[in-house]
């Protein structure tokens, strides 16, 4: 279950610019290793594309956490690492086996109803209040996927890339509870140590079948397991670190501009076309994005308490 941890202190005001531009950066790589995965993934599995990405990425990261000497985290820091690590092992797996059977965009668009059900989920675990600009935002949002997706979907699909889209999402529903540990884990640790520990838990875990699934990658997939870890540990030191600073229903709606990106790497990966909708889709996203970052009043501010 996930734990309630933090609760409401203080109140503070102001538009949370720079934790803003570091989610929306972390958003950004996160959706180029997307890229790069689902190159992986079509040339050697889901399964040896995760696995062998997030072993590399778990080396770099750990030189940098052990680094500087860290202390082992408290037992409540311990779990909501547990949490959020077990939660992404499941998620990370049916996402890129998707992602192997359906179109970027079409995946990113199915997977944008994790963001309105993380939006009031951080009401129950956070004690966050919904605003009225944080509901408009995810209805727009919402509207844009829509829009997009009606002009990218055909309506005639395989029976490979209808299981594909059921495993995204279930995807999405376990990353709507990521979104949420997310705010509770950054209040609790720094960017390096929950990347270490998200890395440590799903090499651990993808390490269990190893013996059966695992198969030694080629030479010439080195370059893109590395660029996929890299980016993979940029995406999350970004992402951590303006959750450490924004309230979850400020941020979350941010998770829109990822069509954007998929849009942009779509057309310059894999020549997918910007369609009118993709355009017009775009622009409610936007405006989703912006109406969530205005904030006319005081608005919470959560800090760390011991569970």
């Amino acid at each position: 279950m996930i734990s309630n941890g933090p609760k409401i202190t203080k109140s503070v005001q102001g538009t949370p610019f720079l934790p803003i531009g570091s989610v929306l950066s972390g958003l950004a790589f996160f959706c180029l290793m997307d890229v790069t995965m689902k190159s992986l993934g079509m040339a050697m599995g889901a399964y040896n594309a995760i696995f062998w990405r997030v072993l590399l990425a778990l080396l770099l990261v750990a030189m940098l956490y052990f680094a500087r000497r860290p202390k082992m985290p408290a037992r409540p820091t311990l779990i909501i690492h547990l949490q959020r690590g077990a939660i992404t092992v499941f998620m990370a797996f049916l996402f890129f086996w998707a992602l192997v059977r359906v179109p970027i965009a079409e995946a990113i668009a199915i997977s944008f109803i994790a963001p309105i059900i993380a939006l009031y989920l951080a009401v129950v675990f956070l004690g966050e209040t919904v605003h009225r600009n944080a509901i408009f935002a995810s209805i727009l949002g919402l509207a844009g996927v829509v829009v997009i997706g009606w002009g990218r979907i055909s309506g005639d699909y395989t029976t490979d890339e209808l299981l594909g889209f059921g495993a995204i999402l279930l995807s999405a529903l376990l990353y709507a509870a990521n979104l949420v540990i997310q705010r509770s884990q950054a209040l609790l640790a720094d960017p390096i140590e929950i990347s270490f520990f998200q890395n440590l838990i799903m090499g651990v875990s993808y390490l269990l079948v190893a013996p059966f699934w695992a198969v030694l990658p080629k030479i010439q997939y080195a370059p893109e397991i590395l660029a996929a870890a890299l980016l993979s540990i940029i995406s999350a030191l970004f992402m951590a670190w303006g959750y450490a600073r924004a309230q979850a229903q400020v941020l979350i709606n941010l998770e829109y501009s990822t069509f954007i990106w998929a849009a942009i790497f779509g057309w310059v990966f894999f020549s997918e076309p910007v369609t009118l909708p993709t355009i017009l889709g775009t622009v409610l996203i936007v405006v989703g994005c912006i109406l969530a970052t205005r904030r006319g009043r005081q608005v919470a501010h959560v800090e760390p308490t011991m569970v």
